[in-house]
């Protein structure tokens, strides 16, 4: 029977799509806890902007933000082929599995380190306790899990439905609008949730500054949502390739049922 399954093209394209969105997003999640600076990464000055009264912003992010988009063209591709119960799957299966993952971190924090040689066996490069270099990255904050989790869910469930909005409207054209447009909603959603459950909701951070991190975020993620488009027709070009037009067809077809 399991040779059947893996013969499947359509099983087989769900389990590859389901893969990378998976993998990507646990990796962001793990990631996150670093802050890096657009502008300095670039090479080009800072920005210098106000937002909702805060003053002097930039574009520091967290490199999190760096695998999301291969969640968002797996997003699109998973709705245009399997609908909205595919995208639910997915997400409800990753927010479990990144759950896991940060129960497990929480137990292999609280594991005696070796004394002997793995606390300063990094030392020489600037590192002189790995414990506490191990709790810092792998030991993010409740707020922030908490946050990050909800943002997600939030965000790809309703990425799901704007995308199948569209989809009922435009039928087999204009793919850049559906996948564009359920984006720019969701992130949108997803930046402003994520800021304010991790700091104003967990730590008491004003909703004024918390909003400003959020457009910040998100203005990254509008751009990053455009420059993908020409992503989206590619894998969608290599998915009709691999399926066949027959079987795609009826796939889309099915999905928005």
């Amino acid at each position: 029977m399991i040779h059947n399954i893996i013969r499947d093209k359509s099983t087989r394209l769900f389990i590859i799509l389901g893969g990378f969105f998976i993998a990507n997003a646990i990796v962001a999640e793990i990631i996150g806890v670093k802050i890096f600076s657009l502008e300095d990464t670039l090479g080009i000055p800072k920005a210098d902007f106000s937002l909702f009264g805060e003053k002097n912003l930039s574009f520091s992010l967290s490199v999190g933000v760096l695998p999301w988009p291969v969640v968002f063209v797996m997003t699109d591709i998973i709705n245009e082929y399997y609908g909205v119960r595919g995208v639910r799957f997915l997400t409800f299966l990753t927010t479990a599995l990144v759950a896991f993952a940060f129960l497990v971190f929480f137990f292999a924090i609280r594991m005696s380190p070796d004394m002997r040689y793995w606390i300063g066996s990094y030392s020489q490069e600037g590192v002189p306790d790995m414990q506490a270099a191990f709790r810092a990255i792998f030991g993010q904050g409740m707020n922030i899990i908490v946050g990050s989790l909800t943002a997600f869910l939030l965000g790809q469930l309703i990425d799901s439905l704007v995308f199948r909005r569209i989809k009922r409207f435009t039928g087999e054209r204009a793919i850049w609008a559906r996948a564009t447009m359920s984006t720019v909603v969701s992130q949108l959603i997803d930046s402003v949730v994520v800021t304010y459950v991790a700091f104003t909701l967990f730590r008491g951070v004003p909703v004024g500054q918390t909003m400003a991190w959020a457009m910040t975020a998100y203005a990254y993620k509008f751009i990053i949502a455009l420059l993908m488009t020409p992503m989206i027709y590619m894998i969608h070009w290599l998915a009709e390739k691999f399926l066949g037009r027959e079987l795609a067809s009826s796939m889309k077809k099915a999905a928005l049922e």
